[in-house]
Parts: structure tokens; sequence; C-alpha cells
């Protein structure tokens, strides 16, 4: 762009220099067009490029090439931008990082975290230990890397990700620097903690001469959550967190520790005996960028490399990061790609949504991809992108990183990663690769499925890698080898997913089996042989049957109670992937050991299993649910669209209409009672409002701005329909009279609290509202006379943000869900007279989503970490639990009521649409009719090993009321 300036400045100076004034008369042009052509801003189009050229007497056929060339290389295509970087060696460095993390040479081009950054320092230079928690894609190592590294300039520094075996990662890396052995500076590590310091004080005694840096090292553990995920040695894990503790607090100390994790490995961490009594003096916390730190990280680099942003686009992407803690790598691949498709030096929303927008850049750079592999190079693909994921347990799945010759050596592998490195989505760094970013596991919906149908078969598949491993650095030692129920387990492995080393682990496993075989058949004949003279001896152990009977008999009991209670657990891992072998599996583990823990997994797997197992075809997707009063009707927020899904069959739903939010997320919807209208806020912060009395034609009504000067995070419709609530992150909220749905009118501005604004709830009767906020409280307001609205109490208790309300049937009752991993109940019925009631019992997340079942009875609480946990809260001071129901796949973000008894609608954090059904006479009285076809031996062998096979749906389809189970079975109830 900027060469093709300079070539039409010298142009005109060949030409002797006209005056632009001259060069219009002649080009019929005016002469700020013809100016701004030569400045280099943007590239003039073909007709004033010649008439420029015409004006000064250049070769118009030559100068037609030239632009053709220039424009293929700024066009929308990141093929085309790559190519003009190859055509100019690589000069053209991107100012954004996309999904890798920025280091210590993009120090430059790193804005936005300034402040953060400033207190980091000072905290190292104060403690010396750091330990820096923050969600996935909230920038730690960015920050550690090129913010605070760069502050260190003149320190040595070390920067190391912990992988499976920790101590020795650290060994290596220090060996390297001081040129020692790694064997002996591992076995020093883990003597005792103070090896770690020794050998820090021995590299930096050995410094050469005259050597002025200061007298100190820097050590910084990137993704510490890997002592968790990948590394299974307690006793390893320990002693590592206690060197790395003792070499930043030795009073001779001359280390300091900046430590990384993510912030749902926090009560992992409050678990090793050296951190716990430090944490609270060494932990700092990464937030989410307020939108001034956001505009920073936009506008900062693109001028850094001469480069603007359209403020269109700059609005736009400010909307759409502001308050998402895990946004920034979304926000930089995003940034890179719409660079990709820059219009000369200008960064423009058009190309910002030509890239996919905020969550689909990245969805379109991995289904690009993919479309791109052939169909065995996608095979490939989906091994090797599974294997490079850790699964969580009661956390989120996390990026592994994993050594390259365990992902084979076959060509398709070969091609695949090569084309996954080129397009950024992974990184090879030395002998491992790694997934770019958490982020692609979070927003490629692809993956995430991969994930959900392969999660039991890779945890299998990774105990294999590792026993493998093991078996080649031990010279093959047989006694390493697979054997019996492991052995068939692994061997139901597809083969093509193995490795060549696995398959030869496998090989040798069942070699060795058949050598036992054979050994066990001449056992068997020495043995018979000696029957005659057990005889004799029989008789005199008859006395003592009775008792080893019975006690073989407690045995029995006690060990089909532990086969029943892992099947249980077993088949909720399952429901995702094989729900008709899921339910089975539950259903004969509850029949053999009849308790609360079997019942939950039971009433679990059979609601993923009955909302699963109708006929192939589209299902409910998206981030935000809306659903009207009568249950029949479902409204899922999809990124720019919402989709309206009749739900009279939850197992069968039909999709009636989408709407089209003209390019614009919506951040939440909801249905007015009438169910006929709904009403939702987009990233836009507008108003909008449709008539979907036929939601099979629905219309829009109106768009109105809702004047909040930040992004809107919800919305609320009394029960009468004629009045709405939408809070937002500029600490308000706005009443709205919604009367005239084509035409709504702001009625007034509610302010009092001191943070976001998040959930907003109307009571039953309508006359208060409840706000929740970041300031960790809970305001109610009375709206009897909207107008004149005001704050009738403030309900504080939480210890950090509160994201989820919901009013009791009867509007006595709030129920209210927070940050701090707690739900809690209010006694409201008269506001300014509050009592904080019981709290129930935490969840070990975030608690996303809270709801009273239509009677009141019962509540239910999602979370984070995956659990649905149903709650009798007939005694308000005293709840009781019913149910804890699990979800394989990880976080529910939201819950919703239906109006069937016990029948409860979430939505999990791959956007997936889940129905639970709590009243276990009514899942047991339709299991059987869930089943496509009955559980074969081999299954249940592994399942249930050495019980005798007694499938509980003999037949496909059984209609009896009571086949779910035998007659005589007792039931649970909660």
């Amino acid at each position: 762009m900027f060469e093709f300036a300079a070539r039409l400045r010298k142009l005109r100076e060949r030409a002797g220099r006209p005056t632009y004034r001259d060069l219009a008369r002649h080009a019929h042009y005016s002469i700020a067009t013809l100016s701004s052509a030569a400045a280099g801003r943007q590239l003039p189009s073909l007709a004033v490029t010649l008439a420029y050229v015409r004006a000064c007497g250049g070769d118009e056929r030559e100068w037609e090439l030239i632009w053709r060339r220039t424009a293929e290389a700024c066009a929308g295509t990141p093929a085309a931008a790559a190519a003009a970087e190859d055509r100019h060696g690589g000069e053209t460095r991107p100012p954004y990082a996309g999904l890798a993390a920025f280091g210590e040479s993009d120090a430059g081009f790193f804005f936005g975290r300034e402040r953060l950054t400033a207190a980091l320092v000072e905290h190292m230079k104060e403690k010396r230990l750091l330990v820096l928690f923050g969600a996935s894609g909230s920038g730690k190592s960015s920050v550690l890397r090129a913010g605070v590294l760069p502050a260190f300039s003149g320190v040595r520094a070390l920067v190391f990700t912990p992988g499976p075996h920790p101590l020795e990662e650290c060994a290596l890396r220090l060996a390297a620097t001081a040129g020692l052995d790694p064997a002996s500076v591992r076995g020093d590590l883990a003597a005792e903690p103070a090896g770690l310091h020794r050998i820090v004080r021995q590299i930096l005694a050995g410094r050469p001469e005259g050597d002025r840096a200061p007298d100190e090292l820097l050590l910084v553990v990137d993704q510490f959550e890997e002592v968790f995920t990948l590394c299974r040695d307690a006793e390893e894990r320990e002693r590592f967190v206690a060197s790395l503790v003792h070499a930043a607090q030795a009073p001779d100390s001359r280390t300091r520790v900046a430590v990384a994790v993510r912030s749902d490995f926090y009560t992992h961490c409050t678990r090793l005996p050296a951190l716990v009594d430090i944490l609270p003096h060494a932990h700092h916390p990464v937030g989410p960028m307020t939108a001034e730190e956001l505009r920073a990280a936009i506008t900062g680099p693109a001028a850094r490399a001469r480069l603007t942003v359209e403020s269109a686009l700059l609005t736009t992407l400010t909307a759409d990061a502001h308050g998402r803690p895990g946004a920034l790598p979304l926000l930089s691949h995003a940034l890179l790609e719409t660079w990709r498709r820059r219009r000369g030096n200008a960064l423009t929303l058009a190309g910002y949504r030509a890239a996919g927008g905020f969550e689909g850049a990245l969805t379109q750079t991995a289904e690009a991809f993919h479309h791109a592999l052939s169909d065995s190079q996608r095979g490939a693909a989906r091994r090797l992108f599974v294997r490079l994921v850790a699964l969580g347990e009661g956390t989120e799945d996390t990026k592994r990183r994993v050594p390259r010759q365990e992902l084979g050596d076959g060509p398709d592998t070969a091609h695949v990663l090569e084309q996954a490195t080129r397009a950024r989505l992974l990184t090879v760094d030395g002998d491992h690769v790694e997934i770019a970013h958490e982020a692609l596991i979070r927003c490629w919906t692809r993956l995430g499925g991969w994930l959900d149908e392969d999660r039991d078969q890779e945890r299998l598949l990774r105990t294999l890698t590792e026993a493998a491993a093991l078996w080649e650095s031990l010279d093959h030692d047989p006694d390493t080898l697979y054997r019996g129920v492991r052995l068939a387990a692994a061997k139901d492995l597809p083969r093509q997913a193995l490795t060549a080393r696995e398959r030869a682990f496998l090989d040798a496993g069942e070699s060795a089996a058949q050598e036992a075989q054979r050994r066990d058949r001449r056992s068997l004949r020495r043995l018979r042989r000696l029957v005659g003279a057990l005889v004799v001896l029989l008789v005199c152990a008859v006395a003592a049957a009775g008792v080893a009977v019975q006690a073989q008999n407690t045995v029995t009991r006690q060990r089909n109670e532990a086969v029943a209670l892992r099947a249980a657990d077993e088949s909720v891992r399952l429901g995702p992937h094989d729900p008709s072998l899921a339910a089975q599996v539950a259903l004969a583990a509850y029949r053999h050991a009849p308790q609360k823990r079997t019942r939950d997994a039971l009433l679990s797997t059979l609601s993923l299993a009955a909302y699963g197992a109708g006929p192939t075809g589209p299902r409910p997707t998206g981030h935000t649910p809306a659903v009207t009063a009568d249950g029949r009707t479902l409204a899922m927020a999809d990124r720019a669209e919402i989709l309206l899904w009749d739900i009279t069959d939850p197992r069968r739903p039909r999709r009636l209409a989408t709407l089209d939010g003209d390019g614009v997320a919506m951040n939440f919807i909801e249905f007015t009672p009438s169910g006929n209208t709904l009403v939702g806020v987009g990233a836009d912060r507008t108003l909008r409002l449709w008539d979907v009395t036929d939601p099979r034609e629905p219309a829009p009504l109106s768009e109105h701005p809702t004047g909040h000067a930040d992004a809107v995070y919800a919305v609320a419709v009394r029960r009468d329909g004629r009045l709405a609530a939408t809070s937002g992150y500029d600490d308000t909220i706005r009443l709205w009279d919604i009367t005239d749905p084509a035409r709504p009118r702001t009625v007034a501005t509610l302010k009092g609290h001191a943070g976001n604004v998040k959930p907003v709830a109307f009571s039953p009767d309508g006359t208060t509202l409840a706000s929740g906020s970041d300031d960790r409280t809970i305001r109610i307001w009375d709206v009897s006379r909207p107008r004149h609205a005001a704050t009738v109490a403030v309900l504080e208790g939480h210890r950090h943000f509160v994201d989820a309300l919901a009013y009791s049937p009867d509007g006595r009752t709030l129920l209210s869900g927070s940050d701090d991993r707690t739900a809690r109940l209010w006694d409201i019925g008269d506001p300014a007279r509050y009592r904080r009631l019981g709290e129930l019992a935490r969840h070990a997340d975030v608690v996303a989503g809270v709801a009273f079942a239509p009677h009141g009875r019962t509540a239910v609480t999602v979370g984070v970490d995956g659990a649905v946990k149903v709650w009798d809260v007939t005694d308000r001071a005293r709840p009781a639990p019913l149910a804890f129901l699990t979800n394989p796949g990880g976080s529910v973000k939201e819950v919703r009521h239906l109006p069937a008894d016990g029948t409860l609608l979430t939505v999990t954090a791959h956007r997936g649409v889940q129905v639970w059904n709590t009243d276990l006479d009514r899942v047991l009285a339709d299991a059987c009719n869930r089943v496509r076809g009955t559980i074969s031996r081999a299954q249940w062998a592994h399942h249930f090993p050495r019980l005798a096979y007694d499938p509980p749906c003999p037949r496909r389809a059984r209609a009896d009321p009571a086949s779910g189970i035998r007659p005589g079975l007792p039931l649970l109830r909660g």
C-alpha cells in the first residue's frame, strides 16, 4: 500500500512536480481525491489511478497491472494477505497476536494492561512471589511475558509450563542455564525444598566477571494448572510447589517467582500445603478489561503499525468484548483476521464482519482449516485435536501439551499438524505440540462435539498412552502390560485412533494373555490329579463352610454394590455418546444398589437419554433461553439470530421460525407473560420487541436505544406485560413502559448500585423488582409507581458478584446465586425487615442460574462445575438436597423450570439445550421406551464384571409402566 503511493509520488516527480491544481484540471478529479491517492491512507480506485497516471504522462497499461497486483494483496482474504507478506520477505508484521500469547518481543504492541502490569511489578519487587489468578483467556500469560518480564529486563529469566512432570521440566531448564547434568539437578530438587534455592545461587555465582546484571533469577511458571490436569504424581506436585515457595521466601533469596493459574483451580491450590498459608498475601486476580483498556488494546497496536481503526469497528469490538473475562484471545484473533482483510491502512467493520465477528472469526478459521482437509486427514485432525485436550474433572476442559511422538508419524498427521500450525490453531515448541489457546476449545463447536462424543474413550486412551510410555521406558517389562478387564476395554478402542507404540503395547499384552491362558490350562490339568486327595479334606471343611458362605455372601454383596456405584458414574459420562446403553447401565446399577448416588446417576442419565433418544434432526442451541409461560415455545439467542422452537414434546423439538438480529448478538431475551411478545437487548444496547402471537410468522415491532452508557446484561418483564426492566454495566437499571410494544417508552432510571448490574427479576405481584450486582449486594426496588421507584432494601451477605435471582411463586422468598459458589434464600415478605434464611450447599464453582418450581416447594441451582442441584425448600431456613444431577459435558449456564412438575431446561457451555426430569416414577415408567437395543453380554461384562447377565430392558421397547424396574424394587424419595 505505502509502496504503491510512493511510486505514484515518484511518477509525479518525473513529470516535473506539477501542482495538484494542474493535475485536477487534466484528470477531472478533485484536488483532495488526487492528493489522497498519493498519501497512502487507502488504495485509490482504478479510475482515479489511471486519471492520475494520465495527467502525469505515465503508461496506463503498466499502471493497471500494478494496481491489480496491489489490490490483490489488499483483498479481503487471509490467503492474499499471507501471499503479500511472503512477497515482501515476511516484513509485514501483524500488530495482533491472535490466539498466541504476547511474548517479551511483543512488548511494543502490548497495550491496555499498563495499570495491571504496574501493580504486578510492584508486587514482585515487594514480595518476590506472585500467584496470578484469572479466567481462561483473561490475558495472564501475556501480561507476565509482555508486561512483567520487560520490566525486569536486566534479570535472568526462565519461562516454562509444568507439564506432566514439573520437577523434571524445571530441572531441564535450570540445567541448560547452568550447564549441569539434568538428572543430578532433578535429584537435588526432589530431595528437599531448598534444592531449587541452592541451584539458583550456583547459576548466579557462575556469571562472567564484569556482568552488571542484577544478581537474581526470575522464574515464570505459566499454565500452572497443568500440575493438576497433567501431573498424576501428588508427591512430585507437592515437592515442586514447595521448591518454588522456598526459593522465593528464603532469607537470602535470589529468586522471584511468578505463577499463572486459571481461577477455577483456586480450590485445587488451597489443597497444597506449601501454598495454602501464603495465598492470601501472594495472589493477585486478573479481571476483565475496562472499556478504556479495551480501546487501548485495539487502537494501540494499530497506531504502532501506522494503521487506523474505523470508529464503527472500535465501538462494535468494545461492546462485544466488554465484561467477558475470557474474551481477550477471541478479540485478538478477530483483530488479526480483520487486519488480514484491511482496506489499505484501515481496519474496517466490513472486514471484521467478513472475518466472522467476535466468536465467529475463530470458528471460521478453524472450519476453513477443517474444510481444506481430505476425508482421511479430517479423521487424523479429530484424533490429533482430541489428544491435545485435558478433560476436566469438575472444571472446564484445558489444553494439553504433548510430545510430538505421541501423535504418531503418518503422512495425514504430519499434513494436519503443518496446516493447523500455519492457521495458528496449534503451536509447536521444540518436540512438543499444544493448542494455541483454550478459547478454541470453547468456541469451535466441532471440537466440542468431538470431545462430548469421545470423552470416555479419550480417558481410556490417555491411560493407555501413559501405560505404553511406561512400558517402553522400562525396556518392555512384561509386568507393566495390561491384563484382564483393562486389556479387554483397551482392545475395544478403534485401531486407527492408536499410535504405533500403543498398538505394539496392546499386541504384547494380548500375546502375554494368551501365554497365561496356556499356563493356566497346564495348571488345571495338574490340579485335577489332586482332586482325589482333596475329597478327604472336603469332609473336614464342611463344618467351616457355613461361616465361609456367609462371609462370601457379604463380600459378594459389597463387591456388587461397588460395581453398581462405578457403573452408575460411568452411565452419566456415557449418556451423551450412547444414550440407549447409558440408560440400561443406570437402570441396572440402581437395581443392584438402590441408594441416593445411583438414583442421582439414574435421573441424570435417563434425563439426558430421553432428550437424546429421539429422531435425528436439528436441536436447539444458543446461549440465552426464553420460555413461554405455558412451556410450549422456546426462544434461543444464537449469535445474531433468535430461533423459535415448539417444545410441546421436549424430546422432539420443532423449529418454528428465525428472527434476524440485524447482525447484532442478543445478550438477553424474555417473553411477556402472554407469550405474544418477545423482548430482547443486544450488544448494540438497543431494546427490540417482536410480535410472536403466531411463532411461525414472527414480526418486528420496534427498536429503541436503551440509553445505557455501557453493555446491557439482562431484561425482565413484569407479569402484567406492561413494564420491563433492563440492567447494564453502567451501574443502572432502566424501566420501560411496553404497554404499546410498537412504542416502548423509558419510565425511570434507577441508580444505587456501585458496580455492574446483572440479573433483574420482578416479583409475582409486580410491586417490587430485585437486582443483583458486582458490588455483591441485592437491591429490592418498590416499582408499584414506576416513575417514582425507590430502594426499599439492600440485601448483603454474598462475598462475590451476584449472578442469578429468582422469586418464589408467593413472592415472599428470594433465591440468589453468586460467584462465591453459594446460593442463598432471603425472607422478603416485608423487604424493609428482610431476613437471611438458609444457605444452599456450595457448588464447586460459580452458581450461574437459579429457579423455583411452579409450586414453590423445590428450587434448583446450576453452576459452572456442571452440577444441577435440586433442593427441598419447604423449610426455608433448612433447605435439604433432593437430587444432585451431573452434566458430563461441563458447565451449565442457565436454568428454566417447565410447567410439568420436576422438569427443567438448562443451557450448557457448548450452547446445547438439555431437558431434565426429576420425577423418578415418571422417568422409570418411560425408561425402557428410550432403549433401541438390549445391552449385549460383552457390554454387560465391561460395566458389571463378575455379575450374572441380567439386562433391565430385555426387549427393545416395553410399554409396561413398571418396565423400567423389577416389581418390588424400593424407590428412593427426595
